[in-house]
């Protein structure tokens, strides 16, 4: 494991590299969730996470990037200080750097996913999206975890809302939550932001060209509506989708690696993630 600083598009950027000891070809930008704004690459999500793939032979960048204001409103609720910060694009502009960077840095010789963890998972997706549109370089894999992907949040089922009804400590991210941190992170109005900001708005059009999905939601967690229903936009537009829900989960389970279900996502995701090294797939 080691930090390294790029010459990013709006500054420097940290990055931290995981090189596994046994490669097994393929390689992943991973991204941390907060909500855009907090988190860092210290806190599960983001190390234990990496060093877990890294453990599976799957090399690993993990992007330190530049986050929002901390809002008065989460000061007020959690007692921190209020923070500056930086709005959309920043954060998004440096993830899909990283990506450039990792494509070309000789740490893996297998194809590279891009993926992410709640608003980590919204920028992944962002990232994608954009490059998706581009001459590439390509994602092989989207690998997304309990991602946030709409500003404006559709209505659980009966189901989900009896759940979150039941556990009242996980129902933290309603629409009014979550406009909030959207428009915390936009610097402006919730339908505001583009597509590549709000992923989730993206047409069957638009996604035409996303690369393979990986998804996995937490089961009592608002947020599983809007993985879910992109979901559904990535089948519309006829892209490869794995999408489940992890049995018994909040919202934020890999930041909890004592709980087997955050070993059980890891398993998976690094299964799919090494699907992708053509030398995985020439093994009979």
């Amino acid at each position: 494991m080691r930090d390294q600083v790029l010459d990013g598009p709006h500054g420097p950027l940290r990055v931290r590299v995981y090189e596994p000891e046994s490669p097994a070809g393929p390689g992943l930008v991973w991204v941390h969730g907060g909500g855009f704004a907090a988190g860092e690459i210290d806190m599960p999500e983001a190390d234990w996470v990496a060093q877990s793939f890294a453990d599976r032979g799957i090399a690993v960048v993990s992007v330190d990037y530049a986050l929002a204001p901390f809002p008065r409103v989460w000061a007020a609720a959690s007692g921190a200080p209020e923070r500056d910060g930086v709005h959309y694009p920043v954060a998004s502009d440096e993830v899909e750097a990283a990506f450039r960077w990792a494509i070309d840095s000789g740490l893996a010789q297998g194809p590279w996913a891009l993926g992410g963890a709640s608003a980590g998972g919204n920028l992944a997706a962002g990232a994608a999206l954009r490059l998706s549109h581009g001459p590439g370089p390509f994602p092989s894999l989207a690998v997304l975890a309990y991602p946030t992907l709409h500003a404006v949040q559709g209505t659980p089922d009966a189901a989900l809302r009896a759940a979150l009804d039941a556990d009242p400590e996980a129902d933290t991210f309603g629409p009014d939550s979550v406009r909030v941190m959207y428009e915390n992170y936009l610097g402006g109005r919730a339908e505001g932001g583009d597509v590549y900001a709000v992923p989730g708005t993206a047409s069957p059009a638009q996604l035409s060209h996303f690369p393979a999905t990986i998804m996995i939601n937490d089961e009592v967690d608002e947020l599983r509506v809007s993985g879910e229903a992109f979901g559904a936009a990535l089948r519309a537009a006829g892209v490869d989708l794995d999408i489940s829900t992890e049995p018994g989960t909040r919202h934020g389970h890999l930041n909890r690696p004592e709980l087997p279900a955050a070993t059980a996502s890891i398993d998976r995701f690094a299964a799919r993630i090494l699907a992708t090294s053509p030398e995985h797939k020439e093994q009979p």
